[in-house]
């Protein structure tokens, strides 16, 4: 059966736009920083690049490429890519964001230019085999040298659930259980997730009360839960206790529905806008910025020519 709810990358993305003060302690936490977590956090436009593929029958597709998550923090600028698992094309796409970053902070002048290239990671979700620990991209010169650009990777599978509450990594809690996928989706004994989560409740709970966790980080965080919790289980025997486990129901009432559908609209326009207007700002073309409001919202071609008539120009 094929799964109707969002996945992991819609929950990052979820995230990241609504609560970018939380992925402060991932920072201090992977590259060794000791931010404040009231720091101000720049949101950097996630600029994408056009590949060619080819699809199933041989024809050509262009798609758009975007990174997961620009930010810059004082004078530092980070790249962080969410991941389920490594595809292989992992390294020669960071180094393709990674120069579409450094571009907008170069420095030149006649006859030369100075690129500065942000510092990354790849947060992974599931761990396989080959999930590396770390990802290196070696630039070769024309006169023999070399150059590694390397950061270490995030394996989630390797965080205890009391580290992370420790070191407040928060954008890591809703994926800790993508560690018992295949336990969810095909056992009865799930009583270690229950356990685990059970845990990120009352921790998250208390750091609420501790003004830690602010009311809205607070639900959206448990929601996030859930949201990955109907992922797994896509409905079966599962979902239901474990939803259950961080206080909610899988079935909405009317007024929950309405309620929900009237903030993800409200999202929705808001993303739209800013689409536009970033992309009218850069020169982009209304078919250009049609492609990407379709794909990173996933609406209609209808509904992004209405949101580009609304908040842009009228089409030509």
């Amino acid at each position: 059966m094929p799964k109707k709810t969002p996945d992991y990358d819609n929950v990052f993305k979820t995230m990241k736009m609504k609560h970018k003060r939380l992925f402060v302690s991932v920072i201090n936490d992977v590259f060794g920083k000791d931010y404040p977590l009231d720091v101000k956090v720049d949101v950097l436009p996630s600029e994408g690049y056009l590949t060619e593929n080819e699809t199933a029958d041989g024809s050509k597709e262009i798609e758009e490429q975007i990174s997961d998550f620009l930010i810059k923090i004082r004078d530092e600028v980070y790249l962080l890519e969410c991941q389920s698992y490594d595809d292989g094309s992992m390294a020669i796409r960071i180094a393709e964001y990674a120069f579409i970053a450094a571009r907008q902070f170069a420095v030149w002048d006649i006859g030369k230019a100075t690129i500065p290239m942000p510092r990354f990671t790849v947060i992974y979700v599931k761990r396989t085999e080959k999930t590396p620990k770390a990802t290196t991209i070696t630039f070769t010169f024309p006169d023999g040298q070399s150059v590694d650009y390397k950061f270490d990777n995030v394996i989630l599978e390797e965080l205890t659930r009391e580290y992370i509450i420790e070191k407040k990594l928060f954008p890591y809690i809703p994926f800790y259980i993508a560690r018992y996928e295949k336990d969810i989706v095909t056992g009865d004994d799930i009583d270690a997730v229950v356990d685990d989560l059970v845990y990120f409740k009352n921790e998250i709970i208390r750091l609420h009360n501790e003004s830690g966790l602010s009311d809205l980080e607070m639900t959206d965080l448990i929601g996030f839960i859930k949201t990955i919790i109907t992922h797994i289980t896509n409905g079966n025997k599962n979902e239901e206790r474990l939803v259950n486990v961080m206080g909610g129901r899988v079935i909405e009432t009317e007024s929950e529905r309405l309620m929900r559908q009237g903030i993800e609209q409200g999202m929705e326009q808001g993303e739209a806008k800013m689409i536009i207007e970033l992309g009218q700002e850069d020169g982009l073309s209304d078919e250009v910025i049609l492609n990407r409001l379709q794909k990173k919202i996933g609406i209609s071609p209808e509904r992004a020519k209405e949101y580009l008539y609304e908040y842009g120009k009228q089409l030509v």
